[in-house]
C-alpha cells in the first residue's frame, strides 16, 4: 500500500486547512479525487472531498482511520471498485473489501448514512465489464440487508446507451475518468438520491 502514501499525505495536509466540520464525507478512488466542482455542487452539505488517486476498496479499508480520524460526518458516500477488478480480484473478494469498508463506517460513525456510488462502466474497461456487473450485484443485494440508512445509488444504467455500451460522451479521452459532463450525471443522480431520502439527509 506505500504507493498510496503521497495521496495520503495530501489528504492529511488539507484536513489541516478545514475551517469547519464536513457534514458529508466523500471516499474513494480518483473517481472522487478527480471531482473538480464537488464543493460547490454539494455545498448545501457541507462536503469534504477525501478521494486520493488510483485507490481501491481495499486500499479504503486500509487507510481507513488514518484519513477518518477527527471526522464526524452525517453522511458518508463512497465511490471505489473498479480498481480493484482492475488490479484482478474477483468480484467476491471486492464485496469482502466493501464488507470490511462498511463494517468500519458502522463502527466508528453510528449513526450515520451510507451511500455507495455503484461501480461505473467504462470503455477502457469493458473487457472486465461483466465482472463490474457481477459486483455491483453483490454490493447491491448486501446494501440492502443493512438496513434503511444505507443506499446503493446507481450510475452504471445512466452512463450506457441503448445498447448498453457506456457513452463516450461522458468519459476523458482515456476513456476511464470522467468529464465534466460525467460529473453532472453523477451530480445529479446524487442529488435526486439525497433530496428522495431527505429524512436521512438533513442539513
Amino acid at each position: 500500500m506505500h504507493w498510496y502514501e503521497e495521496e495520503v499525505k495530501r489528504i492529511e495536509a488539507e484536513k489541516n486547512l478545514l475551517s469547519y466540520q464536513p457534514e458529508m464525507i466523500f471516499y474513494g478512488s480518483s473517481s472522487i479525487r478527480l471531482w473538480d466542482n464537488l464543493y460547490s455542487d454539494f455545498k448545501k452539505y457541507s462536503p469534504v472531498n477525501l478521494g486520493f488517486g488510483g485507490s481501491t476498496l481495499e486500499a479504503c479499508v486500509w487507510y481507513f482511520d488514518r484519513i477518518m480520524d477527527d471526522f464526524s460526518p452525517e453522511h458518508i458516500v463512497v465511490y471505489a471498485g473498479d480498481n480493484d477488478l482492475g488490479d484482478g480480484k474477483t468480484p467476491k473478494q471486492v464485496l469482502g473489501c466493501f464488507k470490511q469498508l462498511s463494517s468500519l463506517i458502522r463502527q466508528n460513525f453510528h449513526p450515520v448514512s451510507f451511500s455507495f456510488i455503484s461501480i461505473k462502466p467504462s470503455l477502457a474497461r469493458w473487457h472486465i465489464n461483466d465482472l463490474i456487473a457481477d459486483t455491483n450485484d453483490l454490493i447491491k443485494d448486501a446494501i440492502a440487508q443493512q438496513g434503511n440508512d444505507s443506499f446503493f445509488v446507481d450510475v452504471y444504467e445512466k452512463m450506457v446507451d441503448e445498447k448498453g455500451y457506456p457513452l463516450k460522451s461522458l468519459f476523458d479521452t482515456d476513456g476511464l475518468h470522467l468529464n465534466k459532463d460525467g460529473y453532472s450525471v453523477w451530480k445529479e443522480t446524487l442529488l435526486t438520491h439525497f433530496s428522495f431520502n431527505n429524512h436521512i439527509f438533513i442539513t
